[in-house]
């Protein structure tokens, strides 16, 4: 995870979240609107069989001599049968007075006319359902009202809703798994997209401040637009600092030649020593204020190149066998051997002047810290892998700085009394890993560094 980076929660989480959430509180709604849809509808079929019920007994009511007689038409209280053998109660009324059926049954208190009245009540510590219904019986004499009351309990009605909402439930169930098996689906896939977009930024070399122009959603524009500003804001300001770096190194480095030459001059006609060391004091540190400015007008110039790296096939032989041949002046001038030794051509796809930059100041280094009298030695292989070594018969590394020297304006403790700016190495490998190879310090048993590089 990135350094100083604080987290709030997973955007992933918060979608799975909201979308299963949402599907849960879907599923309950589902559950309990088609229960109460199916039980209105099984409410309403056993209305509609009281109803016939009541509508067969009150056309057996006949007025005769006076008095109501009604043939009891047994049919209609066995059209009520169900499987949960559901009880029956019935009640027939003449003028509010009982004269067949349960007394405590009772009719409805708000019938009017012929309408027909459905309550649902307890009879018997039982649920009932019952329809009450009247009708008027007109004779010689006055007319009389006959009303009839008839119930089922609701056992059956129970049983149905209960496979009902059994079923629901199930169905409910699958639908809130796949429900959240599809809310994982999207998630993913939505998180995917900045997912990718993450996973090329990150792949991106140190170097890499193109713009990102892969097809984005449309709600990723504002991102990829902001990142894709920045990344040219950060080009253009590197850039601005290495033309800095690079314009800063050239105006420096031609005034300190010019002021090193006529100090040399005045120490060959000063003669008391005071004034002649003090000269030469001046030289040294021109000396490596030279070589500070040569090495960062390099450094820039390699940091540039290696951002738009050209290859082209170089011949690492003749590369090097030029190099010795053009530096050997210098080594002898110090009393310093410089060889080459190669076994076999060596070719490789690259740059040929940041691996000659490279290569010049590993030698350098080399000779500014190799003893006179002794050799250094500059050899190509191409076996087990293609690399390059400058060894010498120095004092050799520092063993606990060994994995610190290659960083920038970085010096070894024993590098005292020599002249330096701590950049050769680095470099040197700035430019191996431009060409996707790597840097190698070493100590040689017999005395000595090694600087391999490998590609």
């Amino acid at each position: 995870m990135a350094k100083d980076v604080v987290v709030f929660g997973s955007l992933r989480n918060r979608l799975a979240l909201i979308l299963t959430g949402g599907a849960a509180l879907l599923a309950i709604v589902l559950f309990f609107v088609v229960r109460g849809y199916a039980a209105q509808i099984a409410q309403d079929g056993q209305d509609s069989i009281l109803s016939a019920s009541v509508s067969s007994i009150l056309d057996a009511a006949v007025l005769r001599e006076g008095a109501v007689e009604l043939d009891f038409p047994y049919a209609a209280l066995s059209m009520l049968s169900t499987s949960a053998d559901d009880r029956v109660f019935y009640a027939i009324f003449e003028d509010g007075k009982l004269i067949s059926g349960y007394d405590g049954l009772g009719v409805s208190q708000s019938l009017v006319g012929d309408e027909r009245v459905f309550e649902t009540r307890q009879y018997d510590m039982t649920p009932i359902r019952v329809v009450s219904a009247g009708r008027v019986l007109v004779g010689q004499d006055v007319p009389r009202q006959v009303i009839v009351a008839v119930a089922q309990t609701q056992d059956a009605l129970a049983e149905t809703l209960n496979g009902i909402s059994r079923n629901v439930a199930v169905f409910g169930a699958g639908f809130f798994a796949l429900a959240t098996a599809l809310s994982f689906w999207a998630t993913s896939s939505t998180i995917g997209q900045l997912s990718r977009l993450t996973n090329s930024v990150t792949r991106r070399g140190p170097q890499d401040l193109s713009a990102f122009l892969k097809p984005v959603p449309s709600e990723m524009v504002p991102l990829v637009g902001s990142l894709n500003n920045l990344m040219m804001r950060l080009e253009q300001s590197l850039k601005q600092s290495e033309d800095f770096i690079a314009e800063a190194a050239h105006r420096v480095r031609t005034p300190l030649a010019t002021v090193r030459s006529y100090a040399e001059a005045t120490l060959q006609r000063v003669d008391k020593q005071e004034n002649r060391d003090a000269l030469r004091s001046m030289m040294r540190a021109i000396d490596e204020s030279s070589r500070a400015a040569g090495q960062l007008l390099d450094h820039a110039m390699v940091t540039f190149r290696a951002e738009n790296l050209e290859r082209e096939e170089v011949d690492l032989v003749d590369l090097l066998s030029d190099l010795v041949q053009r530096m050997t002046p210098v080594a002898e001038m110090r009393d310093v051997g410089l060889n080459f030794e190669s076994n076999a051509p060596a070719n490789l796809m690259g740059d040929p002047v940041l691996l000659q930059n490279a290569f010049r100041n590993l030698i350098d280094n080399a000779l500014k810290y190799a003893p006179s009298e002794t050799k250094i030695t500059v050899r190509v292989q191409t076996s087990p892998r293609l690399s390059v070594d400058v060894r010498d018969e120095g004092r050799g590394f520092a063993e606990n700085e060994i994995d610190t020297l290659v960083g920038r304006f970085t010096r070894g403790s024993n590098t005292t009394g020599h002249i330096g700016s701590g950049l050769g190495l680095t470099i040197a490998q700035d430019v191996v890993l431009a060409h996707n190879g790597s840097l190698i310090l070493s100590n040689r048993p017999e005395g000595g560094a090694c600087v391999t590089l490998q590609f």
